[in-house]
């Protein structure tokens, strides 16, 4: 039993080793190399229900964003299944509560459709990030091999000065600020993530099974004991 619980640990440990966040705090993730992160979360536009002239707004909209972008970024849509468990049993409360029977029999047909909808296929949830890095040197000096043992270099943490954090932190921010605007004129709503958040979606990405059942502490809520 101690064995296996040696085991586990051991590949738990060396499963962090590898990630490439160091840290995330003050709504940033810093990366390994020492380079930042910041992540969006952004809206969608159904662009097949636009008007020709609306769609072709949009597209210019896209372009002019994109033209106007220096540095790369990433966009990554991530789709889930939606957990409405608690949805069905907040209905299922009301039903009860419910004095007006038209209401409550409608309620309990909706809430009918509802499972034969969740029995036939999965309700899928999609989520559309768009990451923007911040990278104070370039890797163009690096060689390929160089590149390909990086890939497989044990993450070192990094401990960055709170006076250099800060100087790359205010650069990403004027990033941030540019991505902002340029989604602005496409129609998108956006809004980066916090540090809350940024933790939530990488554990999430990296355990999409745990997740579904197991809720994160509020950072905020977290505290740190001191010897």
């Amino acid at each position: 039993m101690a064995q296996n619980k040696l085991v586990r640990n051991k590949i738990s440990s060396s499963t962090q080793e590898y990630l490439d966040i160091a840290e995330i705090k003050e709504d940033t993730v810093i990366m390994r190399d020492g380079t930042l992160r910041s992540v969006i979360l952004v809206s969608s536009i159904n662009f097949a229900l636009k008007s020709e002239d609306e769609q072709n707004a949009i597209i210019a909209a896209y372009v002019g964003f994109l033209n106007n972008i220096d540095f790369p970024l990433q966009i990554v849509i991530q789709s889930r299944e939606s957990n409405i468990e608690n949805y069905l049993n907040s209905l299922r409360q009301k039903e009860k509560e419910q004095t007006n029977e038209l209401l409550k029999m409608q309620i309990g047909e909706y809430l009918q459709y509802i499972n034969e909808l969740i029995a036939m296929s999965k309700i899928m949830n999609k989520r559309f990030y768009v990451v923007v890095p911040y990278n104070p040197m370039t890797d163009n000096q690096k060689n390929f091999f160089s590149r390909v043992l990086d890939v497989f270099k044990p993450a070192t943490i990094i401990k960055m000065k709170t006076s250099l954090f800060e100087h790359r932190k205010k650069e990403l921010s004027k990033r941030i600020d540019n991505i902002m605007s340029g989604l602005s004129s496409i129609g998108l709503n956006a809004v980066p993530l916090d540090t809350q958040g940024l933790i939530e979606l990488y554990f999430n990405s990296y355990n999409p099974i745990t997740s579904a059942n197991q809720n994160l502490t509020d950072v905020n809520q977290l505290r740190v004991e001191k010897d």
